[in-house]
């Protein structure tokens, strides 16, 4: 990221705006101006113009619309991510799902909210995501033990090795097959051939189908895969439901 652009106000937080609505656009710009230490900045627009939007506006932080499209929406927030790690991502979305909460944590989303959030939650979300904290709408209802679904657990017919599992702990992390490359001191290549063994063993879509299976299955406690130990994603998780 660049310096801050002249005229901003110091210590102000920026923030872009995306939603395909433009009735959304604008109600998410009178809420973001309206609190205190934060301005909406760069021109609102679609999600899909996002990485344009961004180079542009150069904000802090951004806020989109997480509705219908939303795997179109996610791998939009992956290529954010991985452009621009130090903008923190804050989703305005639809489903109370826990599996969608996990999926969305999973592609660098650190703030997950519904549309009917209060501009004083969207805001104190912002500043927490900057702050490399994750947060969950304290509306999602927690899951209770007893009324989770009977799913199958998540073991692989073929157990990961060590290697395949300290590879899938950082894919956990939103790290990319460059950075993992360089963490685990192996060739990208390597990488490459780890992450199609863990996604056969897994039984996995893509990266994020296996991070969303992870997740899914640990916070339900079915997951058994490879040695059994994997970090939770960076950033603290905060909020009434942020066990989901």
């Amino acid at each position: 990221m660049s310096s801050t652009p002249a005229g901003t106000t110091r210590g102000v937080t920026r923030v872009l705006l995306l939603a395909d609505a433009p009735v959304l656009r604008r109600g998410l710009v009178s809420m973001v101006n309206e609190t205190a230490g934060m301005q909406a900045v760069g021109v609102p627009g679609e999600v899909r113009r996002a990485l344009t939007l961004v180079e542009s506006a150069r904000p802090d932080a951004v806020v989109v619309e997480l509705g219908a499209g939303r795997a179109a929406t996610l791998a939009v927030c992956r290529d954010l991510r991985r452009r621009y790690p130090r903008v923190a991502i804050v989703a305005l979305a639809t489903s109370e799902d826990p599996a969608v909460v996990n999926e969305a944590l999973a592609a660098g989303i650190r703030g997950y909210l519904l549309m009917n959030t209060s501009p004083t939650l969207l805001g104190w979300s912002v500043l927490a995501a900057r702050a490399g904290r994750t947060v969950v709408d304290p509306q999602i209802r927690r899951v209770e033990p007893s009324e989770v679904p009977v799913a199958k657990e998540l073991t692989p017919s073929v157990p990961l090795t060590r290697r395949e599992s300290d590879v899938l702990d950082e894919l956990i992390q939103g790290q990319s097959n460059r950075a993992i490359g360089r963490n685990l001191f192996i060739s990208e290549d390597t990488v490459k051939s780890h992450v199609k063994a863990i996604l056969r063993k897994l039984g996995a879509r893509d990266r994020a189908h296996a991070v969303s299976l992870v997740l899914s299955a640990r916070n339900g406690g079915s997951c058994t895969c490879g040695h059994g130990h994997a970090p939770a994603p960076a950033g603290e998780v905060v909020g009434e439901a942020a066990t989901v």
